[in-house]
């Protein structure tokens, strides 16, 4: 069976930003796995971080079934996520076991260093998933003749850390999946307050609707949608592999302008 993995930072982040590829890979029988890097205890006002980091993990258990994902532990606190030679060790060991075809991950620059050095990590991790000479903790055999891609999403607000506004290099139709979606992030109830309160963020899930329409408006053809930058193959895979093409078609569409700009 073909497998996914989306590695994030927090709980919630993969049903805010990208929740809707996961369901259209798992429709169509990839084997999904759900994994946050951090175990987001520093999320409320009201609780301290060992009751906050609890609660979240039951609400990402949670979520994690509403997406038809297996749930995989976190590694660190909320802001400890730092490149380091630690962490791509132990996320390294999660690539080797799932053997994913499609990796999901964070924007190279976005809004906060968690989510950018999650992006790091998921990428070195992915690029050792052939190298037995690399130690992994706790050791794991290395993948013969295995191809992956790394996708990463858009960032919070579509703009990079300097304002910049990012333009996907693909889009995936989310339109038929957004009611799940929405229950999905639905189960990071403690999140809503949370975000408002420390961001100014207002309502929850309206957010996340905004931000998937104005994708789906980006794609000139969907009414929802996620967009998606396809990382360097060398390392990873042949130049002409794109797994999310192959496997969603219709659903998948390619940013020519993107591509030509390349």
């Amino acid at each position: 069976m073909k497998s996914a993995i989306a590695i994030v930072a927090h709980p919630d982040d993969i049903e805010f930003l990208f929740a809707g590829t996961l369901l259209q890979l798992g429709r169509i029988g990839y084997e999904l796995h759900y994994f946050c890097l951090a175990n987001g205890g520093c999320g409320s006002l009201t609780m301290d971080a060992q009751a906050t980091a609890k609660l979240r993990r039951s609400e990402a258990k949670q979520a994690a079934v509403i997406l038809g994902a297996k749930w995989h532990g976190p590694l660190c606190n909320d802001l400890e996520i730092v490149y380091s030679v630690d962490l791509i060790k132990r996320l390294a060991v999660t690539i080797r076991e799932t053997r994913p075809e499609i990796v999901l991950t964070h924007s190279p620059d976005d809004y906060m260093a968690d989510h950018t050095e999650t992006a790091r990590l998921a990428l070195t991790a992915a690029f050792t998933h052939g190298m037995p000479n690399f130690g992994t903790e706790p050791p794991s055999q290395a993948l013969k003749d295995h191809r992956l891609a790394v996708y990463h999403a858009m960032p919070h607000g579509l703009r990079d850390g300097l304002r910049r506004r990012i333009v996907p290099g693909s889009y995936v139709d989310t339109s038929d999946v957004m009611e799940t979606k929405r229950q999905a992030l639905e189960a990071h109830a403690s999140q809503g307050a949370w975000l408002d309160a420390s961001q100014g963020m207002g309502s929850y899930v309206a957010n996340m609707e905004k931000m998937s329409r104005e994708v789906g408006s980006m794609s000139g053809i969907f009414e929802h949608a996620e967009g998606w930058r396809r990382h360097l193959h060398l390392g990873l895979s042949p130049e002409e592999f794109d797994p999310l093409s192959e496997a969603l078609q219709n659903r998948y569409q390619v940013n020519l302008d993107y591509e030509a700009s390349l």
